[in-house]
C-alpha cells in the first residue's frame, strides 16, 4: 500500500509540471463584471501581454450588473481549468458580502486567488459649474441645501460609496447617492451634469479635469496625487475619515490545479513588474502596479475584509 500511495505520489509530481508546461492549450476568457472603459485598459493591456507569452488569445469580456455579481457568478461556474479568469475590484470580494444578504457566489470559496494587479486612490470631482470647489464647501453647500447634492456611484458599497456614507453621517449632512454600473458612467453622469459629484482614481478623472469637463474638490488620499498636487487631501480639509481607494485582483474559479493558478500568477507578476509596461499602463494611468503572490492576494481580502466590517457598521448600511 505505501509503495502504491509512493508511486502515485511521485505521477502527480511529475504531471504538475507538465501540465504547466502546457497551459494554455486554447483561448482564455478574461471576465471584467463592469462596464467597458475605467480600468479596462489596464486589463486589455494585460491580456495582450498574456497573449504573446502564451501563445494563445487572451480575450478580456465585460459582464456588467448588479454591482459585479454577474460577472463574478459567471466565473464561479465556469469550468476549474484556468482558462475562465475574474480581473476585478475589490468590491466582489470583500464589501459585496457586507451588501447582499444572499450571494450567488460565496466570496470566500468560490475563487482561487491569483495575484493583486494595482491599486489607486480617487478623488472626489464635481461638474465644473457645482458651487464647491473643495470638500468643506461642499459640505458647507450640502448644508444649506439638504436633499439638492447627488453622488454617482459605479458600486454600492465600493470604498467611494462607503466613503460618501462617512462624510454623511459624520457632518449630518444628506448627499443623495444615485448608482451606476461601473466607473466610466457615474464619471459620465457627473460630467452631463445628472449628477453633481463622483469619485475615480487619476486614470478616469485625469482627462476630464484637463478638458475643464470636471474639477477636483480633494484628494481621498494619504498623499497628494503628484499628476495634480495642488489638490488637497480629504485629510488637509479637516475629514481624515474621508478616504476612499481601490485595488484590481485576478482571481479562477475555486478547484483550478494548483500548478495553473502558480504559473499564472507567475506570468502576470512577470508583466507588472517591467518597467515599461507598468509606466505605459498603469503609472502614466495613476495605478500603483501591485503584483503579488495567491497568498498575498488572499491575505489581502482577509485584511480589508476586516476593515469594511467597521467601515459599514459605521455607515449604517445594511444587507438586502
Amino acid at each position: 500500500m505505501w509503495k502504491l500511495a509512493f508511486t502515485l505520489a511521485a505521477a502527480v509530481g511529475l504531471l504538475a509540471p507538465a501540465f504547466a508546461d502546457t497551459f494554455p492549450t486554447k483561448p482564455v476568457r478574461l471576465i471584467v463584471p463592469f462596464q467597458a472603459g475605467g480600468s479596462d485598459q489596464l486589463y486589455r493591456a494585460l491580456a495582450i501581454e498574456l497573449s504573446d507569452k502564451w501563445k494563445q488569445p487572451v480575450i478580456v469580456e465585460n459582464r456588467p450588473g448588479a454591482d459585479s455579481l454577474i460577472g463574478a457568478e459567471f466565473v464561479a461556474r465556469s469550468p476549474a481549468d484556468g482558462y475562465t479568469l475574474l480581473a476585478t475590484v475589490d468590491t466582489t470580494t470583500v464589501i459585496n458580502r457586507f451588501l447582499f444578504k444572499k450571494l450567488p457566489y460565496d466570496p470566500d470559496k468560490s475563487f482561487a486567488p491569483i495575484s493583486l494587479l494595482a491599486q489607486t486612490d480617487f478623488f472626489i470631482v464635481a461638474h465644473p459649474k457645482f458651487p464647491a470647489s473643495n470638500l468643506r464647501e461642499l459640505i458647507a453647500y450640502a448644508k444649506a441645501n439638504p436633499g439638492k447634492v447627488s453622488f454617482g456611484s459605479f458600486a454600492r458599497g465600493s470604498q467611494a460609496d462607503l466613503m460618501i456614507h462617512a462624510i454623511n453621517k459624520r457632518e449630518r449632512i444628506d448627499i443623495l447617492t444615485v448608482p451606476y454600473k461601473g466607473v466610466s458612467l457615474s464619471i459620465g453622469a457627473a460630467i452631463a451634469g445628472d449628477v453633481q459629484l463622483a469619485s475615480g482614481g487619476y486614470g478616469v478623472v485625469g482627462q476630464h479635469f484637463k478638458a475643464g469637463k470636471l474639477k477636483p474638490l480633494a484628494m481621498a488620499g494619504k498623499a497628494r496625487d503628484s499628476f495634480f498636487p495642488d489638490v488637497s487631501t480629504t485629510a488637509e480639509q479637516g475629514a481624515p475619515y474621508a478616504l476612499a481607494s481601490i485595488w484590481y485582483g485576478l482571481y479562477a474559479p475555486a478547484g483550478t490545479p494548483e500548478v495553473v493558478v502558480r504559473q499564472i500568477s507567475q506570468d502576470v507578476r512577470a508583466v507588472l513588474q517591467d518597467r515599461e509596461f507598468a509606466q505605459k499602463h498603469m503609472l502614466a494611468h495613476g495605478l500603483t502596479p501591485v503584483a503579488s503572490t495567491p497568498r498575498e492576494l488572499a491575505d489581502r481580502i482577509a485584511a480589508d475584509v476586516k476593515l469594511t466590517a467597521d467601515l459599514v457598521e459605521a455607515a449604517g448600511i445594511k444587507p438586502e
